[in-house]
């Protein structure tokens, strides 16, 4: 992925763009070469983006902006009903941006080939959608669409009128020519489908079982057990214990889902899955091994294998990876250590990529540890008056090379930091002495 924007999404009122191409000041070490068009010239991209900021600021929902344009164009066509409108997340705190389309674009290189991909929608129906590539460095339309109707491109005319023979208003047209095998859509459906991968709080149950099905995979075993133990949390092996049928299958859908072989449900939705208590860990002891129920392992350990399977996935198949609240119970040198994996060719040679918030600046570098993002690779978000989030990156502050990061954003020189009415926190003192 090159860059993703969008308006008027979530607490997004205006414009958002967050970019993964390098910049001048980029880290080598952090840069990937990639083809864009035929020729064999080639882009530079970057590994990983770190977003940073208060809570509430809009850290989360600049994600899940991103996973509702994927919801949209998997799920519109297929779960989308005629006359029923369109699920949407826009700005809420504005009467007018209610009213007012919301617009998600994406640039994005597949098979070589760049490819720009737009859409806007309001409550009842597709306002706008186009997509194009560029094999030669100029844009070719593969599709244009607008109220009234859809212009095609030059290739696959019959696809493209069978997949118009099926639109709905409140569907996008990629959408439906995914249902009609159009050969020059179907990788750009695929990219959303099964290539931008979402963990946050609610997907972590899901990612643990995800994980658990990888020890069944001859290939993936290994590596999940040598990352566990690499973690040094004492583990040597995991295993997922015999389910009943019923089990067998919510295991086998997860895995299903996370691969984009099934659908989850519509836009807006999410699918829950209750703890299934299926997983033992085998812990060295004084003497011998030792296996332990899910139940009596600490968060950090559950937290760090519910990455494992999507890690993996991730790096294995050159996906983009979302995650909310990467340091979430993990310490901060596993936090480090997952993200060198993306960072370093070696363990990356597809050129995944990952996207994902935080709290802990310790990513950004402190006294004790370099930094291990590059200045390119840092973003805020920050809380307007009127309540929108504003997103923007550190390169914005022209930062020194060897800047302390860390310490100057939580000193508030790049904004992101919560403004806090200490007089407010007085009232706890005011209900103690109450109480008295």
């Amino acid at each position: 992925m090159l860059e993703f924007r969008a308006r008027n999404v979530r607490s997004f009122r205006g414009d958002v763009s967050l970019s993964l191409e390098s910049t001048a000041v980029s880290e080598p070490d952090c840069v990937r070469e990639v083809p864009w068009r035929m020729g064999g010239t080639r882009l530079s991209v970057l590994a990983a983006a770190g977003v940073f900021g208060a809570n509430a600021s809009g850290k989360t929902n600049l994600l899940g902006a991103l996973e509702d344009m994927r919801m949209h164009v998997v799920h519109s066509f297929r779960h989308g009903t005629p006359g029923g409108g369109v699920p949407r997340s826009p700005f809420l705190l504005d009467e007018r941006s209610k009213a007012e389309p919301s617009r998600y674009e994406v640039d994005l290189v597949l098979n070589g080939v760049l490819h720009r991909y737009r859409f806007s929608l309001d409550d009842d129906r597709v306002v706008e959608e186009s997509a194009s590539w560029y094999p030669n460095g100029r844009a070719v339309r593969l599709f244009e669409r607008g109220l009234a109707e859809v212009t095609l491109g030059s290739t696959h005319r019959a696809k493209g009128r069978a997949a118009i023979g099926i639109l709905r208003p409140n569907a996008l047209f990629l959408s439906a020519a995914a249902q009609v095998d159009h050969p020059a859509l179907l990788p750009l459906y695929r990219w959303f489908a099964e290539n931008l991968l979402v963990i946050d709080g609610e997907s972590r149950q899901s990612g643990t079982m995800f994980t658990a099905a990888l020890l069944d995979n001859a290939v993936l075993r290994d590596p999940v057990i040598r990352l566990m133990r690499a973690a040094d949390l004492g583990i040597t092996a995991a295993r997922m214990v015999e389910l009943d049928p019923a089990m067998q299958e919510r295991v086998q859908r997860v895995a299903r889902i996370l691969g984009g072989e099934e659908d989850t449900q519509v836009p807006g939705d999410s699918v829950e899955f209750e703890p299934f208590g299926a997983m033992r860990f085998t812990h060295r002891g004084r003497d011998g091994e030792v296996e332990l129920d899910e139940s009596e392992e600490s968060r950090g350990t559950l937290a760090w294998f519910a990455l494992l399977g999507p890690i993996l996935r991730a790096l294995a198949d050159g996906s983009v990876l979302l995650v909310d609240e990467l340091d979430s119970s993990l310490h901060p040198t596993l936090v480090r250590a997952l993200l060198e994996l993306f960072q370093e060719p070696e363990s990356n040679p597809r050129h995944a990529q990952i996207i994902f918030n935080a709290h802990d600046v310790t990513v950004l570098g402190d006294s004790r540890s370099p930094r291990l993002l590059g200045r390119d690779q840092i973003w805020f978000t920050e809380k307007s008056n009127d309540g929108s989030t504003r997103l923007y990156p550190l390169t914005d502050f022209d930062p020194r090379k060897q800047e302390s990061v860390g310490k100057r954003f939580l000193e508030g020189h790049y904004g992101g930091k919560p403004i806090l009415s200490l007089g407010d926190f007085g009232v706890a003192a005011e209900l103690a002495q109450a109480d008295k």
